[in-house]
């Protein structure tokens, strides 16, 4: 029986490690999709510069937007690392702000569509402002739970 449990407890410590490890590859994977991706916008985005409609804003915007998502989505990544394997909240809510704004800017042919998008917008930039109020390092638990 003791050596049953022996083993089970190292497959128990062995196992998180490994799926840690496979998430790590699998970033760095995405991480570099995501490069090449971004820097095929940026030359997109030059070709459009250079023989697209000089009239067309949207579609300038909507080309800068994208190009901030991917990059937002990359500079994610790198900080899931700085981090020690944590994403900050505040990271999904830029490109929550992002995403939200390039639909604004592409999809604003229904004013009610283009209304609760900028509710969601707002909404976002609530959540952001409750995040930056709110201290990072949680406080100790013995000043919450004071003997007497």
């Amino acid at each position: 029986m003791c050596l049953i449990k022996k083993k089970y407890t190292q497959i128990l410590q062995i196992f998180p490690t490994s799926v840690q490890v496979f998430l790590n590859i699998m970033l760095v994977v995405l991480a570099i999709i995501l490069s090449v991706v971004l820097i095929k916008e940026l030359f997109v985005f030059a070709q459009l510069l250079i023989v697209g409609d000089h009239t067309d804003y949207q579609t300038y915007l909507a080309n800068i937007l994208i190009f901030f998502l991917y990059f937002e989505f990359i500079a994610m990544i790198v900080k899931y690392f700085k981090e020690n394997y944590h994403f900050p909240l505040r990271y999904f809510i830029y490109i929550g702000i992002t995403a939200m704004v390039r639909l604004v800017i592409v999809d604003h042919s229904h004013p009610l569509h283009t209304l609760i998008y900028t509710f969601v917008i707002l909404l976002l930039i609530i959540g952001y402002f409750i995040i930056n109020m709110t201290p990072r390092d949680r406080p100790d638990s013995k000043w919450y739970f004071r003997e007497r």
